[in-house]
């Protein structure tokens, strides 16, 4: 069975990409507690300490004082950044569906989440509740990068309207990218959507209630391409982490 993994904290004095097999490091602070009280995890079992920018430490646990536990460095490994970056344009929804989504789509392989305020999303943020609500989107990426084993942890972006979603996706096509919209009616399958050799694919899924036609006009006009998934129609919950996973075959990731 593969090591839990844990997250370095923001504060640890030295990046994880300093140490080298056979130092120690000390996991403390909520991981720690986590790790060594809440878990009880003890001496000679096998931990991973992640940066979340691609570093990994696989340690092996020497000792535990309460909150801290101190790991032997075995190994350091670094994944390197995707040449292709896969980005979910998730609408927001209403019964915590968008955040099934991006924890699905976290779990699956997802580099990015990019927050959309579509026009049939029934869930609206704005002032405080947007701060706390994309607080909460990066607590659940952050569980799910630690459930998955990953070593990157996607990046939640601040929200987008239409309109900025518009200039988001000229930007990319004119940098060689991707934007895949998926929608029901499409002619053409994702499986068929051509994919760059280096750059961005923009998948784009709709709230319950689906993407409008005067959106569906404006993303096709920034440059964005519409796409289905099958013959049959899938929860804003599921559409994401599904395209994520024919978009990773595709890429070879899998």
């Amino acid at each position: 069975m593969s090591a839990p993994v844990f997250l370095a904290e923001a504060s640890t004095a030295h990046p994880l990409s300093e140490y080298a097999a056979g130092s120690v490091y000390v996991l403390d602070g909520a991981e720690g507690r986590h790790a060594g009280v809440v878990q009880r995890r003890g001496p000679g079992e096998r931990i991973d300490v992640v940066d979340g920018a691609g570093v990994r430490l696989r340690t092996v646990v020497e000792s535990v004082a309460g909150a801290e536990v101190h790991l032997r460095v075995e190994e350091v490994d670094t994944e390197p950044a995707p040449t292709v970056v896969v980005t979910l344009v998730q609408a927001l929804a209403k019964g915590d569906r968008d955040e099934m989504a991006i924890e699905a789509a976290t779990e699956v392989g997802v580099d990015a989440i990019i927050p959309w305020q579509a026009e049939r999303s029934v869930v609206v943020w704005r002032g405080d509740r947007a701060a706390k609500s994309r607080a909460r989107w990066v607590s659940t990426v952050r569980a799910a990068t630690k459930q998955a084993r990953r070593c990157r942890i996607p990046d939640v972006e601040p929200p987008l309207s239409t309109k900025q979603l518009a200039a988001r996706t000229r930007s990319v096509v004119a940098a060689g990218g991707t934007v895949a919209v998926l929608h029901e009616e499409a002619k053409a399958g994702l499986a068929t959507v051509a994919l760059p050799s280096a750059g961005e694919v923009l998948l784009v899924v709709g709230p319950e209630g689906g993407i409008s036609e005067a959106e569906v006009a404006v993303l096709i006009e920034a440059g964005a391409v519409l796409a289905r998934l099958g013959p049959h129609v899938l929860r804003t919950s599921t559409a994401g982490p599904v395209a994520i996973a024919l978009t990773s075959t595709r890429l070879d990731r899998w």
